[in-house]
């Protein structure tokens, strides 16, 4: 069985994320969001991810930015003793990736599955102009 994915951001990233997502790939059950709101600091990010994440054993973390508030939050769980993967920088193609590894019962690699979204769409079709010359 897939480890539950908890999204966590600045703001509604994460939950408009996770509808994005859903999307594409239908509804997801297992995918929880924590956001960090104007006006909250660490403290009310804590509460919000402990409380999404108290009944689970085992879970992945994608966080929006690496050196942000909620993936500062998460880190310092890990540093005192948590147990759960942590993974900064997400995108749309790392949460799909992250699905379809789960689906097809392969093991997840959220960074391969993140960077190979990226592209420079520009470059792309240029190289498709230069092969039909």
């Amino acid at each position: 069985m897939a480890k539950p994915l908890i999204l966590i951001s600045h703001g509604n990233l994460c939950i408009e994320l996770k509808k994005s997502v859903e999307l594409i790939m239908g509804p997801q059950e297992g995918i929880q969001t924590v956001d960090l709101q104007p006006g909250e600091g660490q403290t009310e990010f804590l509460q919000k991810f402990t409380a999404v994440t108290k009944d689970l054993a085992d879970f992945v973390v994608f966080a929006d930015l690496y050196g942000g508030t909620p993936c500062n939050v998460a880190s310092k769980l890990l540093l005192s003793g948590s147990q759960f993967k942590l993974y900064a920088g997400m995108n749309m193609s790392m949460v799909i990736d992250y699905l379809n590894s789960n689906m097809l019962d392969n093991e997840p690699d959220p960074i391969k599955g993140g960077v190979q979204g990226i592209c420079d769409v520009n470059k792309t079709i240029q190289a498709l102009d230069d092969e039909d010359e």
